[in-house]
This record gives structure tokens, sequence and C-alpha cells, in this order.
């Protein structure tokens, strides 16, 4: 598993130090021990969890903005654990309305001793954040109109969304919600994984 971390981190330009591979290894190991009592996830294999969910979940890495980032619908924290360990400087919030997966969220976050990141058991639309977040994204949580609408009173001025998608979703990109608009489309590539992947950016009309 770490050498394949290591492969993949190093495709995505991002530095494979020992410490940043050992606390991915870790978090994989811990999400397969849970994940056979809870069932957080359909992938079983932590050496297809490299590609599948970390390496996937860094894809969005490169466009990430400001210093509060809100990842809604984290499920087993994806993407929110994988971008808060590889930037430290940025605040993480992760929030499900799944309680057994905010438990796992929370050991992990626990465990990896992340000071950069939290975990809240809510529905996103009944969730309060002071102050409001500069980036919201999203890991196959929902169709992207009600993305927008569920969490577009916890943007802040200037901040923008992130939806990150598999197969462009052209239907949804004609349903945005009224003031809003998408503004950018990004394939992105997904090291050791054929598969279609693009990054929806949505922001204030």
């Amino acid at each position: 598993m770490e050498d394949r971390l290591r492969e993949g981190l190093t495709a995505l330009g991002i530095p494979a130090d020992e410490t940043l591979v050992t606390a991915f290894a870790d978090y994989l190991r811990l999400l397969a021990r849970w994940n056979q009592a809870f069932n957080l996830t359909s992938i079983r294999d932590p050496l297809e969890m490299v590609p599948l969910h970390v390496l996937d979940s860094l894809t969005v890495r490169p466009l990430l903005a400001g210093q509060r980032i809100l990842d809604v619908g984290c499920g087993a924290g994806l993407p929110g654990i994988p971008l808060a360990l590889t930037e430290p400087s940025r605040e993480f919030t992760l929030v499900d309305s799944t309680e057994k997966k905010i438990r796992f969220v929370r050991q992990a976050i626990g465990v990896l001793k992340l000071r950069n990141a939290r975990a809240d058991h809510s529905r996103i639309e009944d969730y309060k954040a002071v102050p409001p977040f500069d980036t919201i994204l999203c890991r196959a949580f929902a169709a992207l109109p009600d993305f927008i609408s569920g969490a577009a009173h916890l943007l802040a001025p200037g901040g923008q969304f992130l939806a990150m998608k598999g197969r462009l979703p052209e239907a949804e990109l004609g349903q945005l919600p009224g003031g809003w608009q998408a503004v950018a489309v990004t394939p992105v590539a997904v090291p050791g994984l054929d598969a279609e992947r693009h990054v929806i950016r949505v922001v204030r009309a």
C-alpha cells in the first residue's frame, strides 16, 4: 500500500514524504477495519482504496481557495481527510448526516492527530457556521443543483463551490439554481485509475 501511495502522490505533484505516506496508510487501515462492522464504503480492499479514495480525493487540491474549507456529505472522510493531511495550513470542516460515518471520521481525526480538521453530524440544510466558508466541496454527495441550494447559506462572499463528478453531468449544469453559474469544468486524472473525472466550479452569478 505504501508503494502505491508514494507513486500516486508523486504523480499528483505532492511530495511523498514518509510521514504523509504513513498517515495515509494508517487512515486506510483504520477505514478497512471499521468497514467490516459499519459498511462505510463499498470498497473493501485497502489497495483499491488508494486510487479510488485517496488519490481521487486529492485531484481537487489545486482548485482549493481560501482558508476555510467545508466538505459536504463527507461519508468516511473523503475528500476532507486526504486534503487536510496535505494542506495543514487550511481549516477543514467535514459534515455528514449519518452518525456512524461521523463517528468514524472523528476517530480518524484523532488517530491522525489532525489539528486542522473537525467533523460535525448534521444535515447540510440545517448546518450553521460562523464565519462562512471560502470553498465548499462535495464528492459523490448529490446532484449539482441540490448541492448548491442545500449549502448556499454557508458560502462566504466571493467563495466557490467545487463539485467532484465522474462523467460530465450536462443535465445538472443546465439546472443550477438562479443566481449561480458554473464558471469552470476541469477534467482531472486519477493516477492508477482509467475513468472520467471532472471538477465543476460554481460561483454566484
